[in-house]
């Protein structure tokens, strides 16, 4: 019979292997053989294992996964909401909180609906260093989770957040974006459940589907949501303007207060101003002097067709801004009346806008103006139309709605009669050229910083790009998405809303930390790049009991060796043995 056998020497086990026999009838020692410790067993095991090849293996998704699980952690993403939550539901094997880190996870890297959720957990590592089994991702766990966070604590939460994240990565608040958008739903129209949702303006052109309208404070760098603003999705952006405002003053006076409880005096008093920019849908009378009231700075555009005293001006009143910033870029500043005030108002005109636009406008809209024209044209020509006189224009008027477009082009129908009628129209070129002078490549900005040079004001303006591109990247379907949302009541859509402002947030905050460690990636390459880092699971042959497994990581480029060292990969990277 052959056994282990341990000896201890000096209080440190070595290990023998020995054969026992009978001898004369009395158990003796036949031999012995010395193993070692435990590390030269170990050796020994390793040794012999790479000798014998796997019988299969798996690949999981591991570096995003892992970026994003690390991001979610080092903020206490889970905890916070878990303190809203209160005492967990009886039957949730995870807190609510850890449901909705997972939800955000999922739609940062690969969004899916929860009931598809566990079938995707599967696909990565993540259930190795997070000690969470598919078996708890049921989709039924997932909503008794949203059903415990309640709806009136998701903006104290927000705002909890947003003073963590300024405070850990130091960002700047002194100049914010501000935009709002819809996102079209899939919600039956019978359904009474969910007010939030309702038919309106769709900018994705779904006018046949339900909206729900998402309004968006960003900073400046970085495009970091700090505000967050959901509501039905029939209601104009301006009348959704004021509710953000003061939410988002009292949230700066937070910031502020924090930020120079923390440092000294000087520092703290050049984030007392707050400036927010915002494009002309926001614009009316009222909401400017809600502006003034909350003490916010703003920089705003203003409908080129409202100035048309400024597009009068010829093109020597301007100047060129500043050529090494913004080279084709000319403009003029006046002080005249907007919005029931005299406001500054700067007139930019740009030779890239200008020749962009005129492409658009001739190789689009009157281009495809002009062949519908024609297309009538030739139908009337024919003369076997039986719609009536006025039939015929409406359906031109449809054709030219486009205001550039009425300008630009001139027609007459003769005949009054069906069969008689025919269409001739032109293009008037001097309607064109003075449509061109007047409007392309123009914009008009008003602020109340009277002391801002012209490029600064100009740079805070083209900062809502930020806000424009979080709403890009929400709606892109495959990384950091709103949709698919499977969700058809009023509670579940504002916690679902919630997860994906924050799911952005976590998104462009990587971003923001690659950016500042040189790495100036998009939010998809970024997570395509720690996508690339997997996991492998080598599945070796059994020899009785569980198959033995080794995970290692694939191999990966310079790129992503930076990436793994900035995210500290090293925390969920897998041991040899498993």
């Amino acid at each position: 019979m052959t056994s282990l056998y341990k000896k201890t020497i000096h209080g440190k086990p070595y290990w023998y292997l020995r054969e026992m026999g009978w001898v004369d009838g009395k158990p003796k020692m036949v031999s012995e053989r010395y193993l070692g410790n435990a590390a030269q067993i170990e050796a020994l095991l390793d040794a012999h294992e790479e000798q014998v090849l796997p019988d299969r293996c798996r690949n999981l998704d591991f570096g995003a996964v892992a970026a994003v699980w690390g991001l979610l952690a080092d903020l206490g993403i889970a905890e916070l909401i878990d303190q809203a939550c209160g005492p967990r539901p009886s039957g949730l094997p995870l807190s609510p909180g850890t449901y909705l880190a997972l939800a955000v996870l999922n739609r940062v890297t690969d969004p899916c609906s929860k009931r598809g959720f566990a079938t995707w957990w599967k696909t990565t590592a993540a259930d190795r260093f997070t000690k969470i089994r598919a078996s708890e991702l049921d989709h039924r766990r997932f909503w008794d989770a949203m059903h415990a966070l309640p709806i009136e604590a998701l903006a104290d939460i927000e705002h909890t957040l947003a003073l963590r994240v300024c405070d850990r990565f130091g960002l700047d608040t002194s100049s914010v974006a501000l935009d709002m958008t819809n996102f079209a739903t899939f919600i039956d129209t019978g359904n009474t459940k969910a007010p939030i949702a309702q038919r309106g303006k769709a900018k994705q052109k779904r006018a046949d589907l339900r909206l729900v309208g998402l309004g968006l404070v960003v900073t400046r760098a970085g495009g970091i949501a700090l505000l967050s603003h959901a509501y039905p999705g029939n209601k104009p952006d301006v009348t959704q303007f004021p509710d953000m405002i003061k939410t988002l003053a009292a949230r700066h006076t937070a910031l502020s207060t924090a930020h120079t409880a923390s440092s000294d005096t000087a520092t703290g008093a050049a984030t007392a101003d707050m400036t927010v920019v915002f494009d002309a849908g926001q614009n009316s009378q009222a909401n400017f002097a809600l502006l003034a009231e909350t003490n916010l700075h703003y920089v705003a555009s203003v409908p080129a067709s409202d100035c048309p005293d400024l597009l009068a001006l010829p093109a020597a009143a301007r100047t060129p801004v500043d050529e090494q910033r913004y080279p084709g870029l000319d403009a003029l500043e006046v002080h005249r009346a907007s919005y029931g005030a005299q406001r500054r108002t700067i007139l930019t005109h740009s030779t890239q806008l200008h020749a962009h636009q005129v492409r658009g406008f001739e190789g689009t809209s009157l281009a495809k103006a002009g062949r519908r024209l024609d297309e009538l044209a030739a139908t009337l020509a024919r003369g076997k139309t039986r719609r009536a006189r006025p039939a015929v224009e409406a359906d031109i008027a449809k054709i030219t709605h486009n205001a550039w477009v009425r300008r630009v082009i001139t027609w007459q129908l003769d005949g009054d009669k069906p069969k008689d009628l025919r269409l001739a129209w032109t293009i008037d070129t001097e309607a064109r050229a003075q449509l061109e002078d007047e409007i392309f490549g123009k914009h008009v900005i008003i602020t109340d910083h009277d002391d801002w040079p012209v490029p600064d004001v100009i740079a805070g303006y083209r900062s809502q790009s930020e806000a424009e591109g979080s709403f890009r990247q929400m709606k892109d379907t495959h990384v950091v998405s709103y949709s698919p949302m499977f969700h058809w009541t009023e509670h579940n859509i504002r916690v679902h809303t919630f997860t994906c402002v924050l799911a952005l947030q976590i998104a462009h905050l990587l971003r923001l930390q690659a950016d500042r460690a040189g790495l100036h990636l998009s939010v998809r390459e970024l997570l395509r790049q720690l996508a690339g880092i997997e996991e492998t699971v080598l599945i070796y042959p059994s020899t009785g009991g569980r198959p033995k497994a080794r995970r290692i990581l694939t191999e990966t480029s310079d790129l992503q060796d930076q990436l793994a060292a900035l995210y500290r990969l090293d925390r969920y990277t897998p041991k040899v043995r498993s």
